[in-house]
């Protein structure tokens, strides 16, 4: 078999696993409210969250078409098949480890900082589409505080709004409305999350001279919305357990206020076609609407933790881009 044929099989093959595991680390972010106020049991939880990320994936490819072009240009990349392949590894890598220990990283951090790292490593810093990139940077760093901003907003309108209400009823009627937020925030996290891998894909076949465009082929859509569906039906217990325990103690009117938030703040970047970590966005929407009901109940520790992972991931997943590609450019 040709050695550019075969690497691009295993390009696919690792942008699949990518979108399977982000389903389990990442997808457990958009139920962890719902499944810790017990809005929704956690089978029934994972199997909604599934359906919704197959339908958010198969709705939209702007993302996708970003990453294929916007942070290096497949055509100018030295070794491009085999810059992808190390760029996959490294993320899957990264985001296996920080869901070993239950941390809620960014795969959205991994994947590019991953692929950054080996584009610099084979080709150099001019290489980096500089206005993509940076765009595609401002996009991780602004959607998280304006998530914090927003969730804080929302919470206290939605605290005015009911502040004459019976409380244990309010929670009950907010519980069952969860149930929606909890669909509409795992559709929206398809529409974002399951597009990095099809603009993967979709790079490594311009590479290999068998796709021409940044077009997203059909088959590539629906491998990586199914392969994103398939993780997502594993679930991600860890995650669910720090997200929604352990930021705050979330009540129904706290998780719609943070599940109206996500869904907003990750739909909006997809509409405009910027990838945004939806880890990122949930997590701080949940701090933002746990800062406005009661300031001290927000675990800070947690939140502590979190940052400093999603600080660290770029920087590291590049370096290990960097090493995986230093490591296969010795083989291929």
């Amino acid at each position: 078999m040709d050695v550019l044929l075969l690497i691009t099989i295993l390009t696919v093959i690792f942008a699949l696993a990518f979108d399977f595991i982000n389903g389990f680390h990442d997808t457990a972010n958009a139920i962890a409210t719902s499944v810790s106020t017990k809005a929704l049991k956690p089978k029934h939880a994972i199997i909604m969250a599934a359906i919704m990320n197959f339908v958010g994936a198969m709705t939209f490819t702007g993302v996708a078409k970003t990453i294929t072009s916007d942070i290096a240009n497949p055509d100018n990349i030295v070794n491009g098949s085999v810059v992808i392949l190390a760029a996959l590894i490294a993320g899957i890598a990264w985001n296996l480890i920080t869901w070993y220990y239950g941390i809620p990283s960014s795969s959205s951090h991994a994947i590019i900082g991953a692929l950054a790292g080996a584009v610099i490593a084979s080709s150099g810093f001019a290489t980096l589409n500089g206005s993509g990139f940076i765009k595609i940077l401002q996009a991780l760093i602004l959607s998280p505080i304006l998530a914090f901003v927003v969730g804080f907003i929302l919470y206290n309108i939605i605290k005015l709004i009911f502040r004459e209400k019976n409380l244990p009823k309010t929670n009950k009627n907010f519980r069952r409305v969860q149930i929606l937020t909890a669909a509409l925030q795992s559709f929206t996290h398809g529409t974002n999350d399951a597009q990095k891998a099809m603009g993967i894909i979709t790079m490594a076949l311009i590479t290999a001279g068998l796709h021409t465009s940044s077009d997203i082929p059909l088959w590539v859509q629906a491998s990586c919305a199914t392969a994103m569906g398939l993780g997502t039906s594993i679930g991600g217990w860890k995650i669910i357990k720090t997200v929604g325990g352990k930021i705050m103690k979330i009540r129904p009117v706290n998780g719609v206020a943070a599940d109206l938030t996500g869904a907003f703040i990750i739909f909006g970047a997809t509409f405009i076609h910027l990838p945004v970590s939806t880890t990122h966005v949930i997590s701080s929407s949940i701090m933002g609407v746990g800062s406005a009901h009661r300031r001290k109940g927000v675990n800070w520790g947690t939140a502590k933790r979190m940052v400093i992972t999603w600080v660290i991931t770029l920087p590291i997943t590049a370096s290990l881009g960097a090493l995986m590609y230093a490591i296969l450019n010795i083989f291929f």
